[in-house]
C-alpha cells in the first residue's frame, strides 16, 4: 500500500478499499497472535508512564493512514499489554474471549446499532431475549424468570441490588429517595469489590455494607450473618439484601448458598450470586430456585454476541424495576 494522503469519503471516513485491506491485516494479525501467544511474556515489559511517554502530548492536527496507525499499535501499545489469554496467566479470573466472540464483535461494530427500544433494533432485542432464555434453561430456572444482558458484572450487581432495594415494601425509595431509610446489605469479606461499590452508588453507604466474616474455607459464616441481621434489626436498620458468591475471585470459595437462602427466607431478604454453568456444577443449580435475583457471569461458558451479564428477577415488581435500570427493549406499542 502506498503512503498517499488519507482519503476522506462523504462522511469524513476512509474508503472501503483501504478499510478492507486494513481489516484483512488485522484479522491475520489476530490469528498469528493467538497462534504465538505462548511465546509472549505474560506481563507487560514496561515501566509506569512509559506508554504514556511514547505518545504525543497534544492531539494530531491531521489523521494518518491505517497502516501507520497499525504500526504504532505494534510498536507502542503491544509492549504495554498484559496478556490475559496467555496459558500461564492465573490471576483474577479466566480469559473471557473466544474466536467466535472476536468475529461477533467485528460484526456488531459494523452494524453499530443502538438497542434502546425494539424499534431501534428488533434483532438486538429479540436475540437478547432468546439468549437470556437459553441461559435460564441452562441454569434450570423456572419459566417466570427473565433477564437482560448488561455490559459488565459490576453493572449487573448494581442493577440487582437496585431492584432489591426497590422491592422493599412501603419504602418507595425510587420516588421518595433515601431520606429516613436506614438500610443494610450483607456480603462476605471475600466478595468482589463491585458489591461494596454498588452500595456506595445506591446511597446505602459503605458503613451499611456489612462484611460477614468467613470460615476456614473462606466461605461466608452463616452464624455470623444471622447474628448481624438480628443485631441490625434491633438497632433499627432494615436489612434488604444478602450477596452470596459461588466462586470468589481470590480463592474460588463457594458460599453456603442453601443455608444463606434459608436465613433470607426467614428474614424476607433478597439474594444475588454468581456462578459458572458447567456440568460439574449442576448440583448447585437446584439452589437457584430459592434466589430472588441471579447475576450470572456466563460469558466464560457461553459464546454469544456480547459479554453476557444476566440479571434475572422472578417477581413482576422486580421485572418492572429492572426495566428502569437496564435497556430492556420495549415493543412498538410501548414506544413513546
Amino acid at each position: 500500500m502506498s503512503r498517499q494522503e488519507v482519503f476522506a469519503g462523504p462522511l469524513g471516513d476512509i474508503d472501503t478499499e483501504e478499510f478492507r485491506a486494513a481489516a484483512h491485516r488485522a484479522v491475520d494479525w489476530i490469528g498469528d497472535y493467538l497462534d504465538t501467544i505462548r511465546e509472549r511474556p505474560v506481563l507487560a515489559r514496561v515501566k509506569p508512564g512509559e506508554v504514556r511517554g511514547s505518545l504525543p502530548e497534544v492531539p494530531p492536527a491531521q489523521g494518518e493512514r491505517l497502516e501507520v496507525i497499525f504500526e504504532d499499535f505494534e510498536r507502542l501499545v503491544l509492549p504495554g499489554i498484559t496478556h490475559w489469554n496467555h496459558p500461564r496467566f492465573f490471576a483474577y479470573f479466566g480469559i473471557t474471549g473466544s474466536t467466535p466472540g472476536i468475529l461477533a464483535e467485528l460484526l456488531c461494530a459494523g452494524l453499530n446499532v443502538n438497542g434502546m427500544l425494539w424499534r431501534t433494533s428488533p434483532s438486538a432485542t429479540e436475540v437478547e431475549e432468546v439468549a437470556c432464555d437459553w441461559l435460564r434453561q441452562a441454569l434450570g430456572l423456572a419459566g417466570d424468570f427473565s433477564g437482560v444482558i448488561n455490559d459488565t458484572a459490576s453493572s449487573s450487581t448494581l442493577y440487582a441490588l437496585a431492584a432489591a432495594r426497590e422491592a422493599l415494601p412501603d419504602a418507595e425509595i425510587r420516588r421518595r429517595g433515601m431520606s429516613g431509610v436506614r438500610l443494610r446489605m450483607y456480603t462476605s469479606e471475600e466478595a468482589h469489590s463491585s458489591v461494596e461499590k454498588a452500595g456506595i452508588v445506591l446511597g446505602v453507604g459503605q458503613e451499611n455494607v456489612v462484611k460477614i466474616k468467613t470460615d476456614p474455607d473462606f466461605r461466608m459464616d452463616v452464624a455470623d450473618l444471622s447474628r448481624a441481621i438480628a443485631n441490625d434489626r434491633e438497632a433499627g436498620f432494615t436489612p434488604f439484601a444478602v450477596v452470596a458468591t459461588v466462586g470468589t475471585t481470590s480463592v474460588t470459595a463457594v458460599d453456603p448458598v442453601n443455608a444463606i437462602a434459608d436465613i433470607c427466607a426467614r428474614e424476607h431478604g433478597i439474594k444475588t450470586f454468581s456462578l459458572i454453568v458447567l456440568p460439574e456444577n449442576q448440583h448447585m443449580l437446584g439452589l437457584l430456585r430459592k434466589m430472588g435475583w441471579i447475576h450470572s457471569r456466563s460469558r466464560r461458558a457461553i459464546s454469544i454476541w456480547a459479554a453476557m451479564r444476566a440479571f434475572a428477577p422472578s417477581t413482576p415488581k422486580a421485572r418492572s424495576t429492572n426495566q428502569s435500570f437496564s435497556p430492556l427493549k420495549r415493543r412498538p406499542s410501548e414506544d413513546p
